[in-house]
């Protein structure tokens, strides 16, 4: 039997928790972390690059720098479905080492692509695609450490996880523009562009974009391979995990996952490119990882808070508050023929990144809670190895559903930015996508209270 094989794991036990369980779940979430941290900035990379191709000598238009940072989101999206059910498969452990490996191939790719502008823009397309890699595992690496968890942690252990590691948009975005800026790899990164700025002549490296990964997620996929454990009974094959889809909670959680990741992702992808359209004198990558790192912060809060007064409650008032800010947004765009408010515009999505951040945390505390519930009324009056597979067979599912929300949550990233392309191109102002967003909300606000907040919700959470 391998070491690194759990062959008993039994989290709700508290002896167990306190003497044996607690330190190895806190070792796989500390390696987790920075795992998950970067494939969020891999995944996260061409939202900040396509504010700089035109330095680096490559010049697209308006609506294919959209299609640029929109479909990371569609490859990152589609693989999470996949990914969500293959921790218990091949095992938490060798799964996130392999999947956090797989993000050398985009980051290597990216690396040598950018070096040369006469690169192909259908080059760049595939390279886009190949960057969802690292939004994949999201929900492999969230299935995972659900696990490791009992109920009354989940929330934080799970908020912890995808919160820190949502500081990967952020980190990319800040990080970004120091290390193009620099030949920081010498001969070995290959020779930079130059440009002309202010009337001064500068150089961009922007193919360090790319490589300045690259020895981190050697480090991380290492760590995750000597470092992390497979828990036998989590094993499940994908028939057993398919049980899901005939679950309507699975369907409504998604649904308010887009609401709140989605939301997080998608604004994380355009705000940048955005910024560029509406506030054409401001620099937006000085600025663009001020919204990411809010919604990264707060995410544990929304899942610490969620574990004390319950998660449906966080979720219905930040779907209310989600509302009013996105009209405060609208308020401050430039129309008429008015500037604008940059400063106002700015501060209203930070305060939207933050509310997405605690929708996070708070939706996914919900869904371990509702499945538990679930199963446990199914088991009341039976026997207690009954009820104890009850507890067994919600753990599974809750796992399961964590990942398929996750992947669902991400279209949020594809459809947001080419919202915001489409709203331009028809309007010249996204104001007419950002009122879709608000009736959106009011529907996920609407669902959230009718089916787990409301006073004799049926399945309260």
């Amino acid at each position: 039997m391998s070491r690194y094989l759990l062959t008993q794991w039994e989290p709700e036990n508290t002896g167990f928790w306190r003497e044996t369980g607690e330190s190895i779940a806190r070792r796989n979430l500390c390696i987790s972390i920075p795992a998950l941290m970067l494939a969020f900035a891999v995944w996260s990379l061409w939202s900040v690059v396509v504010v700089n191709l035109d330095k680096a000598g490559f010049h697209f238009s308006k609506d294919q720098l959209f299609w640029l940072t929109a479909l990371p989101a569609v490859s990152g999206a589609t693989l999470r479905i996949f990914y969500s059910f293959l921790v218990p498969i091949f095992g938490g452990r060798r799964f996130t080492a392999f999947s956090t490996a797989s993000l050398l191939i985009p980051a290597l790719g990216m690396g040598f692509a950018l070096r040369d502008p006469s690169t192909t823009y259908p080059t760049l397309l595939v390279l886009a695609l190949l960057c969802g890699f690292g939004g994949a595992n999201f929900s492999s690496s969230m299935a995972n450490i659900s696990f490791f968890y009992p109920k009354a942690k989940k929330g934080f252990a799970t908020g912890l996880n995808a919160g820190i590691g949502n500081l990967g948009v952020s980190v990319v975005q800040f990080v970004t523009p120091v290390v193009i800026a620099v030949s920081v790899f010498g001969a070995l990164g290959g020779a930079g562009q130059s440009y002309v700025a202010h009337g001064v002549e500068r150089g961009i490296w922007l193919q360090n974009a790319g490589f300045v990964w690259v020895p981190f997620i050697v480090v991380s996929a290492l760590a995750a391979w000597f470092g992390m454990n497979d828990i036998a009974d989590a094993k499940a094959s994908f028939a057993e995990q398919a049980v899901i889809f005939k679950r309507k909670h699975n369907w409504l959680m998604c649904l308010l996952y887009i609401g709140t990741f989605g939301s997080f992702i998608g604004f994380s992808a355009g705000l940048a490119l955005l910024t560029k359209a509406e506030f054409p004198s401001v620099n937006p990558t000085a600025y663009a990882f001020f919204g990411p790192l809010a919604g990264a912060l707060t995410r544990p809060v929304g899942g610490w808070i969620s574990d004390r007064i319950g998660g449906a409650r966080v979720t219905l008032w930040t779907f209310i508050a989600m509302i009013a800010v996105v009209i405060g947004v609208i308020i401050s765009l430039p129309h008429d023929g008015a500037p604008g408010s940059f400063g106002g515009f700015l501060a209203m999505f930070i305060v939207l990144f933050a509310l997405t951040g605690i929708g996070n945390g708070s939706t996914f505390r919900m869904i371990p809670v509702i499945f538990l519930t679930q199963k446990q009324r199914e088991a009341a009056g039976r026997s207690d190895v009954a009820k104890k597979q009850a507890v067994h067979d919600a753990s599974k599912e809750s796992a399961a559903v964590l990942g398929f929300a996750g992947a669902i949550g991400a279209y949020g990233g594809f459809f947001i930015p080419r919202s915001f392309g489409t709203s331009i191109g028809a309007t010249g102002s996204p104001a007419m996508a950002l009122c879709c967003f608000i009736a959106f909300y009011a529907v996920c606000a609407a669902v959230t209270w009718w089916c787990y907040a409301r006073r004799n919700a049926p399945m309260p959470c």
